[in-house]
């Protein structure tokens, strides 16, 4: 992992996007450790699309590691574009994350903007990319050539809690592309993974929004779990205003939504 650490040195001072997802956990910690507190802040962006148990978990690290931390309010919800849910959605949330961080950055005096971005994710849809292009951010641990799981065995290494952590993108990617993006639907989302986390589910779960219905993905192995306690979960989820429960039986796979979606 010397190559990222030396890339980073190479940095006069950084501004974050930091999730405390595995990816921008690790890059904070190492961001921390290279270039000192004095040197490096991490923004949280805080919308109704950001769980609250992210951003518990986010926060709990950085006082872990002694990251020095700022929140931002971001009104991604206030963008039509966004709000309609279209397959690029995430560039218009990076879009305005960037467009508040730009500025921030620069009333910090932190030269370099950077985000949690890793090798692998340069092979798979991510509108958000653009976005970040654009506003000249900078990803050092996909210019070093990190992958995920080398990044969770050096988080593991360095003691970060979120080495394990399933990957935990925002609460619209559950949405169905073009179905529109609303408050109550993401806390509907929400309170149903949480629910499933309650009962006992590890491991990567998606609660796809698909209007008047749930689906359900899982790991392979939880599958027969959901299936025998099917009627619980349904009356539950349906207390949360849907109307019809599924349980994927090819189980939790990236990028399913786009499955669904138009050409």
């Amino acid at each position: 992992m010397e190559s990222v650490r030396a890339l980073i040195r190479s940095y006069p001072s950084v501004l974050l996007g930091y999730s405390g997802g595995v990816d921008s956990a690790y890059l904070a910690v190492i961001l921390r450790q290279e270039l000192g507190k004095d040197r490096m802040l991490a923004a949280i962006g805080r919308s109704p699309s950001y769980p609250d148990a992210q951003w518990r978990i986010a926060r709990q690290l950085a006082r872990q590691f002694d990251i020095p931390l700022i929140e931002i309010e971001t009104h991604e919800l206030e963008d039509a574009n966004y709000l309609a849910n279209p397959t690029n959605r995430c560039f218009y949330c990076k879009t305005e994350l960037w467009q508040r961080l730009v500025p921030l950055a620069a009333e910090r005096g932190l030269a370099v903007l950077c985000d949690g971005t890793n090798a692998d994710d340069m092979h798979e849809h991510r509108p958000g990319r653009t976005a970040g292009i654009a506003a000249g951010v900078r990803s050092p641990l996909a210019e070093a050539g990190l992958t995920k799981a080398e990044i969770r065995e050096a988080s593991r290494a360095l003691g970060l809690p979120t080495w394990d952590a399933p990957a935990a993108p925002c609460l619209s990617s559950r949405v169905q592309y073009g179905l529109s993006i609303t408050p109550s639907r993401l806390k509907q989302v929400e309170m149903g993974e949480a629910y499933l986390r309650e009962l006992g589910v590890t491991g990567d779960l998606r609660l796809r929004h698909l209007g008047d219905r749930a689906r359900l993905e899982v790991e392979a192995g939880w599958i027969p779990w959901l299936e025998a306690r099917r009627a619980t979960i349904t009356a539950h989820l349906e207390s949360l205003g849907f109307a019809q429960v599924e349980i994927d039986p090819r189980g939790y796979r990236r990028g399913s939504l786009l499955e669904r979606s138009s050409p």
